[in-house]
């Protein structure tokens, strides 16, 4: 594995994070585990010689009916369902990014909010260095999307946090939020996306340290790259394999996953294009199935990591974390 100078503290935290985690596991309810995990805010495993950390960006509350007024379909399975997941009237928003040490190359698969989003949100460069990492150690960002929960821990201010990292994203994401043609013909609203890319991705062109790539390509051995156009004109997930287990990171594909992995057809006023994305879903989430991949959502409750079920039309998640503790 590759240690630049601060694997073996990453290796003590690992063995600690694990010791906590049976120790859980034995003791203490489902739910109590994975909030004793996250107060840490990195959950490691391992997929086939890959070490995977997943980083928490942070967490924040938002009311029901605002959540609701994003999603868009049946209207009444949208009620329905959020009523009985969130029966005290408030939902969980979460944010997650993915660290992989390859054991030759650092990869960092999105970056967060960093200082551009709620006050609850920007911890995923913290808690990379709770791992035992520093931004500078990082080889390679693959940006699922553009959207600023993802972008925004690029830059502080206008400088670079990963002064050695290489980023990389789909043509068709580039080419549409680094158009000044689709900003000015934008809503007001969304020209704040324009402006935030521009932002975190700019410093990066400028050193020659940002790279497009198009389709389903292998970026690094071990880690490819999955069209899965539709949230945004480029959203792309990236598929970490290994000694025979595979990891998809699917970026946005959930929103809410209380409703969306019950009816996928759901989507959001997030999505560039609706369709695209609804068609998108319900491809991932059958190949999920059909080869029991373990799958990482930036938006599924840290450590956002699991296995996807089918009942009938129907899905469901279950989080590595409950798997574990059975």
């Amino acid at each position: 594995m590759k240690t630049l100078g601060c694997f073996k503290y990453s290796k003590l935290l690992i063995i600690f994070l694990a010791i906590t985690f049976l120790f859980c596991t034995i003791t203490l309810t489902t739910a109590s585990c994975a909030e004793a995990t996250e107060m840490k805010g990195g959950y490691p495993m391992m997929v086939g010689d890959f070490e995977v950390i997943m980083l928490s960006d942070g967490i924040n509350q938002r009311p029901v009916v605002q959540q609701s007024q994003l999603l868009q379909g049946n209207r009444e399975k949208i009620k329905d369902v959020l009523e009985r997941a969130y029966p005290d009237g408030q939902i969980e928003g979460t944010v997650n990014a993915f660290l992989i040490n390859t054991g030759s190359k650092l990869v960092l698969i999105d970056t967060g909010n960093g200082k551009m989003g709620s006050p609850t949100m920007g911890n995923v460069i913290n808690n990379l260095r709770v791992a035992g990492y520093q931004p500078e150690q990082i080889d390679e960002i693959y940006l699922t999307h553009m959207h600023g929960d993802h972008v925004g821990g690029l830059v502080s201010g206008t400088e670079r946090v990963f002064a050695n990292a290489t980023v990389y994203a789909n043509q068709r994401e580039a080419d549409y939020w680094l158009d000044d043609g689709n900003r000015d013909a934008t809503t007001d609203a969304a020209k704040r996306t324009f402006q935030v890319v521009k932002e975190t991705i700019t410093p990066y062109m400028t050193a020659g340290m940002f790279k497009t790539f198009e389709g389903n390509i292998q970026l690094t051995p071990g880690i490819r790259a999955e069209a899965l156009f539709g949230h945004t004109p480029g959203h792309t997930a990236y598929i970490i394999e290994s000694k025979g287990a595979t990891l998809v990171l699917w970026g946005d594909i959930i929103h809410v996953a209380a409703v969306q992995f019950e009816d996928p057809s759901i989507t959001t006023a997030y999505d560039s294009d609706k369709d695209e994305a609804a068609t998108a879903r319900q491809q991932i989430l059958a190949e999920a199935v059909k080869n029991n991949w373990l799958i990482g959502g930036a938006h599924i409750a840290f450590p956002g990591i699991g296995h996807v079920q089918a009942n009938g039309g129907e899905y469901s998640f279950v989080p590595l974390n409950s798997q574990a503790a059975k």
